[in-house]
């Protein structure tokens, strides 16, 4: 019994340093607080921004991680999915994923968009070329062509980019919380450093 005790005891030693070190987070160094805060689009919820490319590596591998995590977050967060148009090549999937948002069909072809991409290896770089594919899938393209055009889309689009620009996205994926601060994997180190910091600053805002 007594051996036991010890082994237990060591345990909780070495594993409380890991603890405390695992808490430390750091602002500008595990995370960026803005100079500024921006308005979120909800002031009784805690907004949770996740910036990313649909041609980005980095974004699809981070996927299964944040689909684990948003399972866990309490009904105070509010998760929004922001396409980050950082260049021209990127704006035709900004338009892309507002246009199966518009046609309510938004959730349902945003992991087909992604695996068409990386592991299929499609080249779904253009309008016509997403368009396509997403007729495969069952998608109307009359209709798909018709509301990537639309004035709506295109709007939603430069939102997306002045949003990207007043939190500074210089690469993704990134994690905004609540207006205030945002989060880059080489910050935090790992897709599961992302939330684990991301929830640091989830309980900062809520209390």
């Amino acid at each position: 019994m007594r051996y036991f005790k010890k082994i237990s005891l060591l345990g909780l030693m070495f594993l409380l340093p890991v603890l405390a070190q695992a808490q430390n987070y750091k602002e500008g160094e595990s995370y960026t607080k803005l100079a500024k805060p921006i308005a979120t689009r909800d002031a009784d919820k805690i907004e949770v921004l996740e910036f990313f490319w649909y041609g980005c590596p980095h974004c699809f591998s981070f996927e299964p991680t944040l689909k684990k995590w948003k399972k866990t977050l309490p009904a105070n967060v509010k998760f929004i999915r922001m396409p980050a148009p950082l260049n021209p090549r990127w704006m035709a999937h900004t338009k892309a994923f507002y246009t199966l948002e518009i046609m309510g069909e938004g959730d349902k072809y945003h992991d087909d968009i992604f695996t068409a991409m990386h592991v299929k290896k499609m080249k779904l770089f253009s309008r016509d070329a997403i368009a396509d594919y997403l007729e495969t899938l069952g998608v109307d393209k009359k209709t798909f062509l018709s509301t990537f055009d639309s004035f709506a889309v295109e709007m939603r689009a430069k939102q997306a980019m002045q949003l990207g620009q007043q939190y500074k996205v210089s690469g993704v994926p990134m994690l905004a919380i609540n207006g205030k601060y945002s989060i880059s994997g080489s910050q935090a180190g790992s897709y599961q450093g992302m939330v684990n910091v991301a929830n640091h600053l989830i309980k900062l805002e809520s209390k």
